[in-house]
């Protein structure tokens, strides 16, 4: 089937296009072009004037739709993908808290691999945010659960699937460095998160394998003072490593938009990604957690307590508009940081990311506010976001 979007202002790597056109042969990108004549045979969708951006790439995300992916089984899985695939993700990296059993990680693997062989699935790898963190940094995570790596845990895990694609550690416990080898050898993303390491630790840790630092300056300490003497944090020590990425849960609550626009800044939009650390109550009617130990107020999960915050209940567009509405950053920038930047982190960039030839056909049209007006995944208009027509 041809289907040919016209009449839109579309992002290409080289920059923005008006009045161009999207050409789109089942489940690929055919062509993208400056001119949008008809053509023959295609079924031809009228952008009016609309943004056309590349569909967003999530890498870290518990759940959605009312369904946490920590259930494991293939009916939450569809029902929290499908949730955010509504408000713009079309490829999506589920994750699982230290909340999980390794019997709950094995399910949700099992669940995993089994979506990633379908055909055309937005579900590309599992994510793993623990147990392996500092206890003082647990934040929304069970501390009963954390620990320090352990390797007759997590090879097994390693070595009887195939679908973990990232693994969350903090990088000075004891066995972090032997963990960050093991698992980068296995092709495995490894990122710094809930720690509270100094420049010795990090520097060690990036030499280890850890590219990566989890929801950027949540559950980590920037410049701290212990006694008389000062001491650079997790967040300094991530900045003075270049070629480290970032991600930022961009919700406008973790981090505030001048703390968004400075690692805009200084990382830059080629190692920063965006994410929604989305709970299950995240594009849903709910307003329960799936963790009984979470509260929902002022568009944010807590702990009951209120000693920390406890995830997200953003989407995709939510952190696009976030960031271009109140951290002032040009929409193009913005749409590179959750698509382009993810997609090259998870190394996916091949066939996702960006609106070229040969490249997936995951699409987002964007009106003027920057609401979602229609997805297409994998060529497929999204079901619910056909705003359009």
């Amino acid at each position: 089937m041809l289907t040919q979007i016209i009449n839109a202002r579309i992002l290409t790597p080289q920059g923005w296009l008006k009045d161009g056109s999207v050409l789109i042969r089942d489940n690929k990108i055919l062509e993208v072009t400056n001119c949008d004549l008809a053509i023959i045979g295609a079924k031809l969708i009228d952008a009016k004037g609309m943004y056309i951006v590349p569909g967003g790439v999530e890498i870290h995300v518990h759940g959605g739709g009312g369904r946490d992916f920590m259930e494991g089984t293939e009916e939450a899985f569809r029902v929290a993908v499908k949730a955010h695939m509504q408000h713009g993700t079309t490829s999506i990296f589920p994750t699982l808290s230290s909340s999980s059993t390794i019997p709950m990680i094995r399910a949700a693997a099992e669940t995993t691999e089994k979506m990633m062989a379908e055909p055309d699935s937005p579900v590309l790898g599992l994510h793993l945010e623990g147990h392996y963190f500092n206890m003082a940094m647990a934040g929304g995570q069970i501390p009963e659960n954390i620990k320090n790596p352990d390797p007759e845990e997590y090879i097994p895990l390693l070595e009887e699937t195939r679908c973990i694609k990232r693994w969350d550690a903090a990088p000075e416990l004891p066995g972090a460095m032997q963990f960050g080898k093991y698992i980068t050898a296995k092709g495995v993303l490894a990122s710094v998160g809930h720690t509270q390491a100094e420049f010795e630790d990090i520097q060690t840790a990036y030499e280890a394998g850890y590219t990566h630092a989890t929801h950027f300056y949540n559950a980590m300490p920037g410049f701290h003072k212990r006694k008389e003497y000062k001491y650079e944090g997790t967040v300094e020590s991530i900045y003075l490593i270049d070629d480290m990425t970032v991600e930022v849960v961009a919700d406008g609550i973790h981090v505030p938009p001048t703390i968004l626009r400075l690692v805009y800044k200084i990382k830059g939009v080629e190692r920063t990604c965006l994410i929604t650390d989305a709970l299950a109550c995240a594009a849903s009617d709910s307003q329960t957690a799936f963790d009984p130990r979470v509260i929902i107020e002022d568009g944010v999960c807590k702990l009951a307590d209120r000693s920390a915050l406890a995830g997200s209940v953003a989407t995709m567009d939510r952190l696009i508009r976030t960031m271009v509405q109140k951290a002032e950053i040009p929409l193009a920038d913005v749409i590179r940081m959750v698509s382009e930047t993810p997609a090259r982190i998870m190394g996916v960039l091949d066939r996702k990311g960006t609106l070229e030839r040969g490249k997936d056909a995951d699409i987002i049209a964007l009106d003027r506010d920057l609401n979602v007006r229609a997805v297409w995944a994998m060529g497929q208009l999204v079901e619910g976001t056909n705003k359009l027509f």
